[in-house]
């Protein structure tokens, strides 16, 4: 594996556990600015979310930017038309994935939905720019990491089936959430695919983007929709069993 590669591991890592620290230092600095303590217990976290996930971001493409200049064989590659196409297709064969996954967890057992998922729903519900980590720089920096170079990698020594499968479950791991490793599994696997089809890292950003400010937007911003639309559907449903 490359060295810049190596880099780029040890930078997401260190985002992650960077909260630890960062959290504490940005509470401080806010007191000393004359915000009151217990506001900014809570207004630390998102900070530092975007703080840390921006900053990631800006170094892992600097690390990158030779690779990107010098990589010019792009003969394999899909079109930029063709690449367009799978990335919008990649959202459906993402949200399909998971829906199986859903299933098969749910046999087996495993509650559905995801306490990760509804912390960020809850977190971006009060403090909106959550939005920005959640659905665009997040996505970018795990497709990167997991798939550029994880799968990438492997996929240099082994075939697409187990690089895949290796590559998922460490994507899967890595959202703490041990219970859905199917599920995170299942997206992987499907994001992997995309970037073996078009030779093109682009394009599976764009469609974990896509899904993610999708999720988003129907848990948060139009919930209240949802949920009136399923309470008249069962209404509706109710009126019509009477007769």
């Amino acid at each position: 594996m490359k060295k810049e590669y190596w880099y780029v591991i040890i930078a997401y890592i260190v985002m992650q556990l960077s909260s630890l620290i960062g959290i504490p230092i940005v509470a401080f600095i806010g007191a000393a600015m004359g915000k009151s303590l217990k506001e900014m217990e809570t207004l630390s976290i998102p900070y530092w979310l975007v703080i840390s996930f921006s900053l990631t971001l800006v170094i892992v493409l600097l690390l990158l930017r030779k690779e990107r200049r010098t990589e010019t064989d792009l003969r394999d590659a899909s079109s930029p038309a063709s690449s367009a196409a799978w990335a919008f297709a990649g959202v459906f064969l993402a949200l399909f994935a998971q829906s199986i996954a859903a299933s098969i967890e749910n046999m087996i057992g495993i509650e559905m939905g995801s306490e990760n998922t509804q912390e960020i729903i809850k977190l971006i519900e009060m403090f909106p720019v959550i939005i920005l980590v959640s659905s665009i720089i997040g996505p970018i920096l795990e497709e990167i990491v997991f798939r550029k170079i994880i799968f990438g990698s492997l996929h240099k020594k082994m075939n697409f089936f187990f690089s895949a499968l290796i590559s998922s479950v460490i994507f899967a791991l890595a959202h703490m959430e041990p219970e859905h490793v199917i599920l995170y599994s299942a997206m992987g696997f499907t994001f992997a695919f995309l970037y073996v089809k078009t030779k093109r890292i682009i394009v599976p950003i764009i469609a974990h983007v896509t899904m993610n400010t999708m999720v988003v937007l129907l848990q948060s911003v139009f919930r209240e929709d949802i949920e009136r639309m399923i309470k008249e559907a069962e209404k509706i449903q109710s009126f019509i069993g009477g007769f």
